[in-house]
C-alpha cells in the first residue's frame, strides 16, 4: 500500500517502563479515512499508544509515522495535523461552549474568521446551536463529551484520537457519541482512532479493529474477519476467545 493512502505506520514499536512492557513490538498501518478501533481490556497499552503516536511519549524502540511525520524527529508537525480526546480531559465549566471552542482555536491559532466558521460548523452538527451561549457546567455528560469531541476537530486535523470517548457516559449518551464520529466520518476524510474495551462499541463504530492484549496486538481486521477467524457470534464472544479471559464460575460461586 503506498504511503499516501496512509494515515498511520508503525514498525517494531514498543514502550517499556522499566521492567514493564506496556507496548511491544507494534506493527500496524491505517489507511486514510479508517475508523479504527483498538480494542483491549484496562492495561493493555492502548492509551500509550496514543500518546506515542500524537508524539506526547518517546517511544523506547522501532518507529511510526502520521502522515509521513516522524512521532519522534517531527513530533511538532505530528501534534498540528492531529487532534486528541484523552480519557480524561480538562474541561472549563465556567465558559460557555462558543467561549470554550474559542479558546482551544486560539491555542491552535486558528484566523478569527476561520475559527468561528467552524465552531458555528460544528455546534450545528451537534445540535447545540440554541446551548452554545449556555455555561458548560449546566451541560450534560452527552452534551460535554460532545463539546470536548469539536475541540478535537476544531482545528480539523488529519487524524483524531479519541481515547476512550464513551468513558463514564450513560448508555444514551454513548449512542449519541457513535452516532455523531459516524456522522462526521461520512461528513470528512477525517481518520479516527479510538481507544476503547466495550465490543459492542467498537463493532458498532469501527470498519477495522485491532486487539490489543498486554502490549502486542493479537488480531487485525474487519468486524466480520474478526468473527469468522474466531469461529463466534458476536464481537464480544471473539474478543474473550482472543484475550483468554474467562469466568470461573465454580470459583466465583465457592464463598458459598
Amino acid at each position: 500500500m503506498k504511503d499516501d493512502v496512509l494515515s498511520i505506520t508503525t514498525k517494531g514499536l514498543t514502550k517499556s517502563f522499566g521492567s514493564v512492557m506496556a507496548v511491544a513490538g507494534l506493527d500496524l498501518i491505517v489507511p486514510v479515512g479508517t475508523r479504527f478501533a483498538l480494542l483491549g481490556p484496562n492495561g493493555a497499552g492502548k492509551t500509550t499508544t496514543v500518546r506515542m503516536l500524537t508524539g506526547l511519549m518517546r517511544p523506547t524502540s522501532g518507529r511510526a509515522s502520521v502522515f509521513g511525520h516522524d512521532i519522534v524527529s517531527q513530533k511538532d508537525e505530528v501534534k498540528a495535523i492531529t487532534g486528541l480526546l484523552p480519557e480524561t480531559p480538562g474541561l472549563y465549566s465556567k465558559l460557555s461552549a462558543a467561549e470554550f471552542l474559542e479558546f482551544i482555536g486560539a491555542l491552535n491559532r486558528l484566523q478569527a474568521d476561520v475559527l468561528y466558521d467552524r465552531i458555528d460548523s460544528l455546534l450545528s452538527i451537534l445540535g447545540l446551536e440554541s446551548r452554545q451561549d449556555d455555561l458548560l457546567e449546566s451541560y450534560s455528560s452527552g452534551m460535554k463529551q460532545k463539546v470536548l469531541i469539536a475541540s478535537t476537530l476544531l482545528h480539523e486535523p488529519k487524524v483524531a484520537f479519541l481515547d476512550e470517548p464513551t468513558s463514564r457516559l450513560d448508555p444514551s449518551a454513548s449512542v449519541l457519541v457513535k452516532e455523531l464520529i459516524l456522522a462526521l466520518a461520512e461528513e470528512t476524510k477525517t481518520t479516527f482512532f479510538i481507544c476503547t474495551h466495550m465490543t459492542s462499541f467498537a463493532h458498532d463504530i469501527s470498519d477495522v479493529i485491532g486487539i490489543l492484549n498486554e502490549g502486542e496486538l493479537v488480531t487485525v481486521g474487519s468486524p466480520d474477519e474478526i468473527l469468522e477467524s474466531a469461529r463466534a457470534s458476536s464481537l464480544e464472544e471473539a474478543y474473550l476467545k482472543i484475550v483468554g479471559r474467562k469466568v470461573d464460575r465454580e470459583a466465583l460461586l465457592s464463598w458459598r
